[in-house]
This record gives structure tokens, sequence and C-alpha cells, in this order.
């Protein structure tokens, strides 16, 4: 069995965890998989925007507890690196939908989405105390998600907590019922990857570049890439088709 399915919507990629018997706990060949399909996401102009979801009732468990006694970490290091810090690497959105528990790991994945829709009764948590281990790598995603004294709050304590405080700490971004979960989330999905490619791509390596800077330093990012902006076709066509009250045409969505 596949330990992630993948599926071509028009632009928009659909990636599903696959391990319902496992609560869809990150083994070392799941983690490769997803890392493997969002570079080739990344590198694709056919693709628009990624929703990524999971089979059963679980969203996902976090580490693979049996295999990572047997490997102690060392052999997948590089590989949670990559995965856990996506949302910084990615140059096009990333959606999730969260349809029930999403603990350690799986609150990474949710922290590094873009846009994150939970059904109504998920859960969320920090659970890594829990174990003996703390959050290393998905705790920069957390605490760019939820702020830091709250994100050293649940990880010290490691509890479980819902979507009315998921949505309160800006973990996730939207909550449905349950029944509602696909059709949000891939009404969401497919908004974007319809959306110009080349200024979203822009837009998040601005987000990327200017966090660590100063305000000063900030702003004189800010400048020299929209400078940059006015000078694209993107611009040019999303004004020209306002302006003739039709929908654009996104240049940089071309094959």
């Amino acid at each position: 069995m596949a330990n992630l399915l993948s599926t071509r919507e028009g632009r928009l990629l659909r990636l599903q965890l696959n391990r319902p018997d496992k609560r869809n706990a990150i083994n070392l060949a799941l983690c490769n998989e997803i890392v493997s399909a969002l570079q080739a996401a990344n590198d694709d102009k056919g693709v628009g925007s990624v929703l990524i979801e999971a089979v059963g009732p679980a969203f996902c468990a976090g580490m693979d507890l049996e295999e990572a006694l047997e490997q102690r970490g060392g052999e997948g290091l590089h590989a949670h690196e990559q995965l856990f810090t996506f949302g910084e690497w990615m140059n096009k959105p990333v959606v999730a939908a969260i349809g029930g528990p999403a603990l350690a790991g799986g609150a990474g994945l949710v922290a590094n989405c873009h846009v994150a829709v939970a059904a109504q009764g998920a859960s969320f948590g920090i659970t890594e105390i829990r174990i003996g281990m703390w959050p290393y790598v998905i705790m920069r995603a957390i605490n760019a998600a939820m702020g830091d004294r709250r994100a050293l709050e649940l990880t010290l304590t490691g509890r479980i907590f819902g979507t009315n405080e998921a949505l309160q700490y800006g973990l996730i971004h939207h909550v449905t019922p349950a029944f509602e979960l696909d059709d949000r989330a891939t009404a969401i999905a497919s908004q974007l990857a319809d959306g110009p490619a080349g200024t979203m791509a822009m837009g998040l390596k601005y987000a990327k570049a200017s966090k660590n800077l100063d305000t000063k330093k900030s702003g004189e990012l800010a400048l020299l890439m929209r400078a940059k902006q006015f000078q694209s076709e993107d611009f040019t066509e999303g004004v020209s088709a306002f302006l003739e009250k039709r929908k654009p045409a996104w240049p940089s969505n071309k094959p």
C-alpha cells in the first residue's frame, strides 16, 4: 500500500497521507515521499497549489515511534528537516485539510501549511514531552504560527486542544463541519491554484526573506520587490483584466 496518494486536479495537487492503520504516523518512507512530492510540485509550472489531507480518522499522529526507537533519529534527520520547513522553502501555497487528530509532527505539518482548514472535532497537541522528547524540528514553524510564549506553554504541557483554541492561537485559519471539510479545503486550494503563480511566489519569498530583518531593511526589500512586481506581466494583466471587467489570464501560469 502506498504511503502517500497523489492526484492532479487541474493546477491543484492533492496529497493524501495513507497510513490509516498507523494513524498516519510519519515514518522515513512517508517523510521522503512527502518531501519529494512537494519538491516536484515546486518545480512544476503546471501546479499552482498543494492540498495535504489524510486517509482515515486521524490527520497525523506524528513520528512513527516504533521506527524511531530502531533508528534513534540519525537516518532521518535531513529528511525531517526538509519536511518540517516546507512552509519556508515552498514557492507555492500549501493548504491543509485536518479531519482528525494532528499531534506532535502532525501539528508541525499543519504549522507549515500556508492555509489550514480543520473539521469541527479535530484536535491538536505538541505532545513530544510525553515521550521524553522536545519538538526541536517542528518548533520553528509552531513558534511562527502561534507565537513563542503560547508555543512554549503547549510544548511544556503537551496538552491536547481543540479547534476553537487552535483558531484562537493561529495554528489554523478556518473551522468547518466535518462533512464540508473536503469541499471547503478544495475550494480554497483551487482558488489559490488558479491565482497568479509568479506573484504568489514573490510574495512568499518576501515573507521568508523579511522575517528576520529589522523594519528599515525589510522596508528596503519591500520597495525593491514592489518595483520589480510593477514591471511584471502578472501586474499588467491583473490591472487590464480589472479595468476591462474580465477574468485575468495570468501569464505566469502558462506552462
